[in-house]
């Protein structure tokens, strides 16, 4: 059964998130879709929601700490509050935008797992390393794997290729079935597909067999194009 995710990313109020979440949950109700769905709204958004148990909300990024003096992050206290225990680590925004190295995405994810976390972590490579070619993207890639458990039983693996995300530009499916199968030869857990993802491909992308899902960022955003994604994933 495949999966799909949807990231926020920096967009919806809570308002907006609760309408959402809601019209999901009418939508997997009246459809019998049973097909695992996460959704990650921006931290102000959280909330304890009512949810068919193959949806789940999750958090875009946590402090690995239940509470302290850390200005602007969040931490098991306030995720407790809603009853989440999934968390999102290694964004590429995370890493190369906000700066976070992997020490910081290691200690996070050792923190979470040792909580019992479900951990969608991120992993992809930027266009000057999609340029060296084909071992020097799996290097990277799998250097970003590096102090990571990926034994975990709540691990799922999300393959972003960076140039693709929030650009417009999908990696072939040649490109996709090449890093998706390298990684499959190490991995036992699911590896989700990310780059702009949208209904119009997103079927294509799934007949890959080493792909088991998406993480979706700017086309998951409008309730009608997730639903259509949701049911496009269902029959996948």
């Amino acid at each position: 059964m495949k999966i799909i995710a949807s990231n926020f990313k920096t967009n919806h109020t809570r308002a907006s998130t609760k309408d959402f979440v809601a019209q999901v949950k009418q939508f997997v109700v009246q459809k019998d879709i049973q097909t695992p769905i996460y959704i990650f709204p921006p931290a102000t958004a959280l909330d304890s929601f009512e949810l068919p148990k193959n949806v789940t909300l999750g958090v875009q990024n946590a402090y690995p700490t239940k509470n302290g003096s850390f200005t602007g992050e969040i931490g098991t206290e306030q995720l407790d509050e809603f009853g989440i225990k999934t968390v999102l680590i290694g964004h590429s925004e995370r890493r190369h935008v906000l700066g976070e190295s992997q020490k910081i995405s290691i200690e996070k994810f050792n923190f979470y797992k040792e909580l019992g976390y479900n951990i969608i972590y991120c992993i992809g490579e930027k266009l000057e390393v999609k340029e060296q070619g084909v071992d020097k993207t799996l290097e990277y890639c799998f250097g970003q794997l590096d102090g990571i458990d990926i034994s975990y039983e709540n691990l799922i693996i999300a393959y972003e290729p960076v140039w693709a995300i929030g650009t417009g530009v999908v990696a072939t499916t040649e490109d996709i079935s090449t890093i998706h199968n390298a990684l499959k030869q190490k991995i036992d857990s699911p590896i989700l597909y990310g780059g702009s993802v949208k209904p119009s491909n997103l079927a294509e992308i799934l007949k890959i067999e080493s792909v088991d899902g998406s993480l979706i960022g700017t086309s998951s955003w409008e309730i009608e194009s997730f639903q259509q994604m949701i049911e496009i994933t269902s029959k996948a």
